[in-house]
């Protein structure tokens, strides 16, 4: 299999060993726009591709030859601070290297960089190689948003003063890529972003483009390749279970089709099936990849705990005049999806998002998983529920009162229980939703000779001020059960009240009937 191209999952993509979408796919707009002489932004949550989307238009332009266009990473530079002098000689370096790399000895630039003093030394050295060179310049340059403070402002400045020059004396092009829309950067520690007046060094940029998911067609083309290649086909189930749990997330996209080619070691001629997808998301989520591990750090920043928490919890966002900024930056970090409803990107990072918070239960809990199967291999869930109470009997007020997101802290502690015992051997789906009052679990656990259980289980809680939710609680539980076909399900309601009776005696467990006429078992606790 060495000379078959793969999926990629770290860094860049290379179209001769890689399977990638063309950089006219990704972003369609971009050249156009460079060959305009345009300066705009690109950006985009890591792991999208937007690295491997600017390297090639960089070489599609150069190779096209109406521009020399290079992309540059000053990825690097950061460390410098706000050391102006410093960061302007680390970005001419990096022009330098990255030229001696991609351009042809005629289009680079000259060699020194000239003198100039702090401040001018950035758009001097520009300002000399495109006097020098033979076709206009497009300078993309990628993780813009590693400058910081004062060093950002110089850089942009220079950049602007140089705009005016453009067609006789600078980059007739210049492309800044980062994360963040550029509008939204900090230029310091706990300042807001950073105004377009005027007079500010923004005021040039002409677009700003935003490198998407995939579609689910691109998806179904970029598997396609794999297929053309090695006569392996992805089943259409395959396909939309990819893109269900992705979203078109780039990274997961590739991520699930490398687990099951490579790890996985499912090989041609054999199909990749729906049930391949689902080994392989749960496989990615209890790995801890890097890009996954990445997005779990960021739960505890108060910019995304404000959105998680109460997504977890089913109530609404407090707004506040940070409200925005903050969901912008949600959304470039990529945890949050890019559109309205507020909500988590994907169901990968929904899960990835609970694991982490119920990781602290999950990891105190003595009972062996294998006392919960049945002879048959079903999960006996009537156990489970009996020996959740005597856990939340013991440690449930400790717990959910040590729990930094208090708002779903008892959810949080439910779900850490389940995933100690079903993990590994059976599926755990979970919907949460801003304002939805609720969260939904199903719990899926495969037994016998290919058959499947099926468990459905919804978490309310009982919040200060507001009345019992059962009623609710049962209608939406009806609701849920519909959508999967079955016939009974359990209800949780956690009483969070502080005029609640104490722990021992409001926590019970009954039957009660839903709307529809299902008995279900309510747990209260």
């Amino acid at each position: 299999m060495g000379d078959v191209r793969y999926f990629n999952t770290t860094g860049p993509c290379d179209s001769a060993r890689h399977y990638m979408l063309p950089a006219s796919v990704r972003l369609p707009r971009a050249r156009q726009l460079v060959e305009e002489g345009r300066y705009f932004v690109v950006h985009a949550p890591r792991q999208t591709g937007k690295t491997t989307t600017i390297t090639a238009l960089a070489r599609e332009v150069t190779a096209v030859g109406g521009h020399a266009a290079l992309r540059v990473s000053i990825e690097g530079v950061g460390p410098l601070g706000e050391d102006i002098s410093a960061v302007e000689l680390a970005v001419l370096d990096s022009i330098r290297q990255a030229a001696d790399r991609e351009l042809p000895a005629e289009l680079r630039p000259p060699r020194p960089w000239p003198d100039a003093a702090t401040g001018t030394q950035l758009g001097q050295g520009l300002m000399d190689w495109a006097v020098a060179c033979p076709l206009p310049l497009a300078l993309l340059i990628d993780e813009i948003d590693t400058l910081q403070g004062n060093a950002l402002v110089s850089v942009l400045r220079q950049l602007r003063s140089g705009f005016s020059y453009k067609a006789q004396a600078f980059p007739d092009s210049v492309v800044l890529c980062g994360m963040r829309d550029l509008k939204d950067y900090r230029v310091a520690a706990g300042s807001g972003p950073v105004p377009s007046s005027p007079g500010s060094p923004f005021n040039i940029l002409e677009d700003s483009l935003r490198i998407m998911d995939f579609t689910r067609d691109e998806v179904t083309a970029l598997y396609r390749q794999h297929t053309e290649e090695t006569g392996q086909e992805f089943t259409p189930e395959a396909i939309g279970r990819a893109y269900d749990y992705s979203q078109g997330q780039p990274w997961l996209v590739n991520a699930l089709a490398y687990e099951i080619t490579r790890r996985m070691e499912i090989q041609p001629p054999e199909p990749i099936t729906a049930d391949h997808v689902d080994t392989a998301k749960e496989r990615l989520v209890l790995s801890g990849a890097v890009h996954l591990d990445s997005l779990s750090a960021r739960l505890h920043e108060p910019r995304i705990q404000r959105f998680i928490e109460p997504l977890l919890a089913g109530t609404l966002i407090t707004t506040d005049p940070a409200y925005n900024d903050d969901l912008r930056y949600a959304r470039d970090l990529g945890l949050i999806a890019p559109d309205d409803p507020v909500r988590v990107a994907n169901p990968v990072y929904r899960e990835i998002i609970v694991r982490d918070l119920a990781a602290a239960s999950a990891s105190q809990i003595s009972e062996s998983p294998s006392r919960f199967v049945l002879p048959d291999g079903r999960l006996d869930l009537p156990a489970l529920l009996d020996a959740f109470i005597d856990f939340w009997l013991e440690n449930g007020e400790f717990m959910t009162a040590n729990e930094t997101y208090h708002e779903a802290a008892a959810q949080l502690v439910f779900m850490g229980f389940l995933q100690r015992i079903v993990n590994g051997g059976g599926f755990i789906d979970r919907e949460y939703a801003v304002g939805s009052g609720r969260t939904d679990i199903l719990i899926r656990k495969p037994y016998g000779n290919h058959r499947l259980q099926r468990e459905a289980i919804e978490l309310k809680a009982w919040a200060p001020g507001k009345a019992d939710p059962l009623k609710a609680g049962l209608k939406q539980l009806d609701g849920y059960l519909d959508r999967f076909r079955l016939d009974t399900g359990t209800l949780i309601i956690f009483d969070r009240r502080p005029s609640a009776p104490s722990i021992a005696d409001r926590t019970q467990l009954s039957k009660e009937t839903t709307p529809s006429g299902r008995v279900i078992t309510l747990l209260r606790a």
